[in-house]
């Protein structure tokens, strides 16, 4: 198998560098959620982790959940709600929506106020490495003291600027000695959340939410790190400064894999944007198996708009391999499915190819139908059919979602609820 890796800027071989693939994936900031961008993403790396274990690769694999940053806190001043429990509706209901599309749970579903010791240990070895520093209260990563820090987005720093500021970077911190400084620990303000800290009250700032919690999961080097193209800068490229300049280790990740933007309306789709494609809606009239479909129709990374027209398709293709895996044949030749398997697993090796992949369930599915029609014994066929469909998240004629998916996103659904 061979992966986009966007550090190298190359498709490299995969090979997991421990006996289980490491996969850390940035979950959601829990509002206005699930959005058609989202969608992409995770039915993305639960078709990676579901081709891995095809594979027979066993994977860890961890998503978190931002349940504190400046986006929630300004969303609960917006709407007058406690930050905790509007983070729990909106996470209980994108846990529900991944339930629908069949999207397997992670191993592992940390919310970042959980690991507020770890991250004020993680500052501290920052600040002794001397890499980090302390002013007003706060702690700063010193991105003078770390010149690499660029080398996944390869922007320079006047890019750089506009960048991070559109995303969260205050340059006009009084407290900073560079504005792109970005902070790790955030002195209390009037009104938010705090923990006690060596610097006073505060909270965790956002980059280092994610690296500690990939780190004390998955060790000082992962296999795969993913999420939206969008948060290649800042957000991973100050993961990488931070996790490499605590453990000493490098590289953090091993191959970084980035999800294309989803377009509506001219526009990426953003919650800042408020242009956004609801899952919950588009479920209501269409089948999971359609969005699974319609998501995986695009190769994960060239950026896509929502269009009505492709989703009608994915919705006829979906209808037709479910009558396809029920549908009986004969005794006469067995017509088997080898060769489509075959040419799927090779768009799969081919940087994760969803679309041809697609395209040869769909021609597996033509040959199906006309063997059946023409009284041959289709079943081995048909298990074939079902194992490819297994690993894009298809449901088929399953009443319901995979039980073990259910099983596992209830569980965490008990802590949100």
């Amino acid at each position: 198998m061979q992966l986009y890796n966007t550090l190298s800027r190359q498709i490299e071989p995969f090979v997991p560098a421990q006996e289980a693939a490491s996969v850390y994936v940035c979950g959601i900031t829990p509002y206005d959620t699930t959005h058609l961008g989202h969608a992409f993403t995770y039915t993305t790396i639960d078709i990676l982790i579901r081709y891995l274990e095809f594979q027979d690769w066993p994977v860890e694999y961890v998503q978190n959940v931002t349940d504190v940053d400046d986006d929630i806190l300004r969303k609960a001043r917006e709407t007058g709600e406690n930050w905790r429990e509007l983070g729990n509706r909106w996470t209980a209901r994108y846990i529900r929506d991944m339930m629908a599309l069949n999207v397997r749970a992670p191993d592992h579903f940390p919310r970042a106020t959980e690991f507020i010791p770890q991250i004020l240990d993680v500052a501290e070895r920052l600040i002794d490495a001397g890499v980090a520093y302390e002013s007003g209260g706060s702690v700063y990563f010193d991105i003078d003291a770390w010149p690499e820090y660029g080398k996944l987005s390869r922007l320079s720093r006047e890019e750089m600027l506009p960048i991070a500021n559109e995303r969260g970077n205050d340059p006009d911190d009084p407290h900073k000695r560079d504005p792109l400084d970005f902070v790790l620990w955030q002195a209390r303000a009037a009104g938010e959340p705090f923990w006690d800290s060596p610097w006073g009250p505060g909270r965790p700032g956002w980059h280092i939410e994610c690296s500690t919690m990939a780190v004390h999961y998955l060790g000082s080097t992962i296999n795969v790190h993913s999420g939206g193209a969008d948060l290649a800068f800042p957000h991973h490229e100050s993961e990488i400064a931070q996790a490499e300049g605590a453990t000493g280790q490098k590289p953090f990740v091993h191959t970084w894999v980035h999800t294309a933007m989803v377009r509506h309306e001219g526009e990426k789709m953003s919650k800042s944007l408020g242009n956004l494609i609801m899952v919950c809606d588009l479920l209501e009239s269409w089948s999971p198996d359609t969005l699974r479909l319609y998501t995986a129709g695009h190769h994960y990374r060239k950026s896509w708009t929502h269009n009505p027209q492709e989703l009608k398709r994915a919705d006829e293709l979906a209808r037709t391999l479910q009558e396809t895996v029920i549908v009986e044949g004969g005794d006469r030749e067995s017509l088997e499915g080898r060769l489509a398997l075959e040419r799927f697993c090779d768009a799969m090796d081919d940087d994760l190819d969803t679309s041809t992949a697609i395209a040869h369930l769909e021609h597996l599915g033509k040959a199906i139908q006309r063997a059946a029609r023409a009284g041959r014994d289709v079943r081995s066929a048909q298990e074939t059919l079902r194992s490819m469909a297994g690993v894009l998240g298809l449901r088929l004629d399953a009443e319901g979602p995979e039980p073990e998916a259910v099983h596992r996103w209830n569980e965490y659904l008990q802590g949100f609820t």
